[in-house]
């Protein structure tokens, strides 16, 4: 398994666990609760990636950039996670009607 599958995996892992199970649980419809939990899902992301790639010259492929991997953990993480959130947004706490 490459590096970058490696890390977009882990990211999807932590993302699906947070948004399925630990943020309609401990967060709920708390807007607050789920940025401060979300901060330590993503940071925990980073803690793991680091341990592993922490003062490395591995390079990273990313729509044919080459980013280190601190870099390439924050932007996948992102690209996975914007979708993830809009959808818990929309479906527990509701779409707002005008």
């Amino acid at each position: 398994m490459s590096a970058e599958l490696s890390i977009i995996l882990l990211n999807s892992v932590i993302i699906v666990m947070a948004y399925t199970w630990v943020y309609p649980k401990i967060a709920g419809k708390n807007i607050n609760k789920v940025a401060l939990f979300d901060c330590v899902a993503s940071g925990l992301a980073f803690i793991i990636v680091a341990n592993k790639y922490w003062n490395t010259s591995a390079s990273f492929d990313f729509l044919m950039l080459e980013l280190n991997w601190f870099w390439f953990t924050l932007i996948s993480y992102s690209v996975i996670e914007i979708p993830v959130a809009l959808w818990y947004f929309r479906e527990l706490l509701g779409r707002k009607e005008d």
